[in-house]
């Protein structure tokens, strides 16, 4: 404690150094100055009042009674004995009260404690990077995106900082654990104080125009660095890459055409979502395959095609792929495999009758407008609901309405429908809808939107084939732009990542390190020597410079490195 009082004097007294405003000095010097001239004149009356009363007291004994009394703790050893007197008496105690007990500590707290608490704040919010920080991410905007964004890079351990411009809103992530500097964006010697110019990935999710004059400091500051902006409007986009963005992000384009990727009505091929070197994965869908209620043995998949089925997705469930597993439905194929070898399962499988019945989306907002979008280049038919008249085109395949409506549901098509796609940008609103649309229709393939993770199962459980979500899907692209790969659009709730071999795995043959029996991931390949192992034997023995790649779900991932990194 005493080893520390030097350093809590010096923090306080730097604290109340800052001279307040010069109206607020006035304003102090004022009440001073009323004060003091107060307290000698009512010493000044009691004098003349106790010399009209016949009695005689000291200069120090008259200053002694107007303090006593002002602050009211009226001793009583000095009283007056004329109603004169007490009227005198009343004045003064009703001035100090005023004065002592009000205006007193306003002005402590005004000019004292105030600044203290301030400055005691601003100290636990930074307003610049540490020196020595190089090749850290810097975010702009604190949103769904960037913060699922920020739990990537503390799971990954690659260090960020996030630029806020509020003092109060900066305390309250600091004080959530999240790493923040206060910087105005809007002041070019900000970007200098943030570590712009030894960044290694800067992000702006915030509207056009801030995200554009972003980009433009931001490019002058540093030519290495990856920016990386978000878009609304496609307007936008040729702009902003001529400001100096490396790479702009059209979320709600992207969410669309992923939602489109998984439904049924389009078609039953393998649908690439990431490669590594020669070995690309992908996911198909079972319904309207020759697949369809075979079990994975009697399909022989990996005879007749090559590919290897890798897992089975079934309403946010990744299920191990066992001989006996049957392929329903919402079954989703999780695949690997080199291109040839998906182009065979194409050929083989593939043979699919595609409903003529349109699909139904639920929302035309920008999300629904480019499921739309997507639906049309397709050439599938769809028809599109919306409450607000505003949002929706001239033609017969917009529908005004509620989607809770029963009645607008029928004029949509609800009953035949192969899909109905649901992309309002309300979870609430988007599992009600999903609840809905499962008990009118079990059958019916649903795909769903959601803008916050947590909300994902909620989605799952109510009813939801495939659920995207557009926090998730704008994080991992920005993952992807860090290390130099392309964005893995995998389903919701899937990931697939890589990492070098953790030392409790070295000299272990696959089947005996239980990653899948512990984990639920699965090692799909092994990178070793510039060679990349596709669909390893289980026998292959792990060497300590190899590299996994693996596909699980987020809660399968987070055990994994739990329990072996």
């Amino acid at each position: 404690m005493l080893k520390s009082l030097p350093a809590q004097i010096t923090a306080i007294t730097a604290a109340v150094r800052p001279s307040p405003p010069s109206k607020n000095i006035r304003f102090l010097l004022i009440f001073t100055g009323v004060l003091i001239v107060l307290v000698i004149a009512f010493t000044v009356g009691f004098h003349l009042i106790m010399e009209q009363e016949g009695q005689s007291y000291s200069w120090f004994s008259g200053l002694y009674w107007t303090m006593v009394t002002m602050s009211t703790l009226g001793f009583g050893d000095i009283t007056f004995k004329s109603d004169l007197g007490r009227l005198f008496s009343v004045v003064v105690l009703l001035s100090g009260m005023i004065f002592l007990l009000v205006l007193l500590p306003f002005t402590f707290i005004e000019f004292f404690y105030s600044p203290f608490v301030k400055a005691q704040q601003e100290a636990r919010a930074p307003r610049r990077v540490p020196a020595n920080l190089t090749g850290h991410v810097i975010l702009t905007n604190y949103d769904e995106v960037s913060s699922t964004f920020i739990r990537q890079l503390e799971k990954q351990r690659v260090p960020y900082v996030l630029a806020v411009e509020s003092v109060d809103h900066a305390l309250l992530l600091h004080d959530a654990g999240v790493k923040v500097v206060v910087a105005d964006l809007t002041d070019p010697s900000s970007f200098e104080r943030c570590g712009f110019d030894r960044a290694e990935l800067i992000a702006a999710t915030g509207n056009d125009f801030a995200n554009t004059s972003i980009a433009f400091t931001a490019r002058e500051l540093t030519k290495k660095a990856t920016i990386v902006t978000t878009a609304d409007t496609k307007d936008s986009v040729d702009v902003m890459k001529l400001a100096g963005s490396s790479y702009v992000m059209q979320l709600s384009e992207q969410l669309g055409t992923a939602l489109v990727r998984r439904t049924v009505a389009t078609d039953a091929q393998i649908h690439l979502i990431g490669s590594f070197d020669q070995l690309r994965i992908g996911e198909a869908m079972v319904a309207g395959t020759p697949l369809l209620g075979k079990t994975l043995e009697n399909a022989k998949i990996r005879e007749l095609a090559g590919v290897t089925v890798i897992g089975l997705w079934q309403r946010g469930s990744l299920l191990e792929p066992k001989p006996n597993s049957t392929l329903s439905a919402d079954t989703m194929l999780l695949l690997a495999g080199t291109e040839e070898q998906m182009e065979a399962y194409n050929a083989l499988f593939c043979i699919y009758r595609r409903s003529h019945a349109p699909c139904v989306i639920i929302g035309a907002g920008r999300v629904g407008l480019a499921v739309a979008h997507a639906l049309e280049q397709l050439d599938v038919d769809y028809r599109i609901i919306e409450k607000d008249a505003r949002h929706l085109g001239p033609d017969d395949k917009h529908i005004l309405g509620s989607a809770a409506d029963h009645s607008i549901l029928e004029v949509a098509g609800i009953y035949h429908a192969p899909a109905v796609i649901i992309t309002t940008s309300q979870d609430d609103v988007n599992i009600y809808l999903t609840i809905y649309c499962r008990k009118l229709r079990p059958d019916i393939q649903i795909i769903a939107r959601a803008n916050v993770d947590a909300n994902v199962a909620r989605l799952h459980s109510a009813g939801a084939d495939v659920v995207m979500s557009y926090a998730s899907m704008g994080a991992n692209i920005l993952y992807h732009l860090l290390r130099n790969e392309d964005a893995l659009l995998v389903t919701e709730g899937l990931n697939v990542f890589r990492m070098r071999m953790p030392a409790s795995l070295v000299g272990k043959a696959i089947r005996d390190t239980n990653v899948r029996s512990q984990t639920g991931c699965s090692i799909i390949a092994i990178r070793r020597n510039k060679e990349l192992f596709t669909n390893p034997e289980p026998s292959l023995k792990l060497d300590s410079e190899d590299e996994l790649i693996l596909i699980g779900t987020h809660a399968g991932e987070e055990k994994f490195f739990k329990s072996f990194a």
